[in-house]
């Protein structure tokens, strides 16, 4: 790995990424066909956070937050922190007092696939954080990383400058060069989910719906009578 800071990334457009973020992480990930989702593993400590910014890259060394502190000098406001570390960490590398420098930044928030602390005043603080463990367990400033590279985060690979959505359903990336267009298919999605959502509300069935009754008989099941497996013993015919 190459010890280096990159400056003056290329971000996603942010006026972009602020239509994207209320749409919602699930949507969002539908309409990139199912891609970019980072994983059950990420998880918020928060309930009802929903944020949306460009991605600021931070690879660290496990046990170890000297590369956050470093990042946190090329956020700017409107960004969300992305942090990962070179092999598998659940310490608490990120606490009350690096969200308070980020806040102070504008930053929306952060996703990472380590341990947070400070739990109870990040909530307070109203700071979102999505992580894959919650630890009291700290760290050192000594090894150098990374910031602003490419990072793999829940078998995403995440461009410094790419959207990051997140929400209570998790966290999805979306390409820099790419919000544009999934904006557009992202919002035709919510347009047929409305109409669907009316139907079903007005009594329609999914099965019709979406034709799943053919589906359904193409796979070959059947429907029986509950009178007719009696007579059979109880098992189908």
């Amino acid at each position: 790995m190459r010890n280096v800071i990159v400056t003056g990334i290329q971000r996603a457009d942010a006026a972009v990424v602020d239509q994207l973020a209320p749409l919602g992480v699930a949507t969002v990930h539908e309409a990139m066909g199912r891609a970019g989702y980072l994983g059950t593993g990420l998880r918020p400590i928060q309930d009802g956070a929903r944020i949306g910014g460009a991605a600021v890259t931070a690879l660290c060394w496990p046990g170890d937050n000297l590369m956050i502190h470093a990042a946190v000098e090329q956020c700017q406001a409107g960004d969300v922190l992305v942090v990962t570390t070179t092999s598998p960490c659940t310490d608490g590398l990120f606490g009350e007092l690096l969200a308070t420098s980020l806040a102070a930044r504008g930053v929306r928030g952060l996703i990472i696939e380590t341990g947070v602390r400070d739990v109870a005043e990040l909530r307070e603080m109203g700071f979102g954080v999505w992580s894959a463990a919650v630890s009291a367990q700290g760290t050192v400033k000594e090894t150098p990383g990374a910031v602003n590279v490419p990072v793999t985060v829940g078998g995403q690979l995440i461009q410094p400058g790419d959207a990051i959505l997140a929400d209570d359903d998790g966290v999805v990336c979306v390409p820099r060069a790419d919000v544009a267009q999934v904006l557009e298919a992202a919002r035709a999605r919510v347009a047929k989910e409305e109409q669907n959502r009316k139907a079903l509300a007005d009594g329609q069935l999914g099965l019709d719906m979406y034709g799943l009754r053919d589906k359904l008989a193409a796979r070959g099941v059947t429907y029986v009578d509950a009178a007719q497996l009696g007579e059979a013993g109880g098992t189908a015919p």
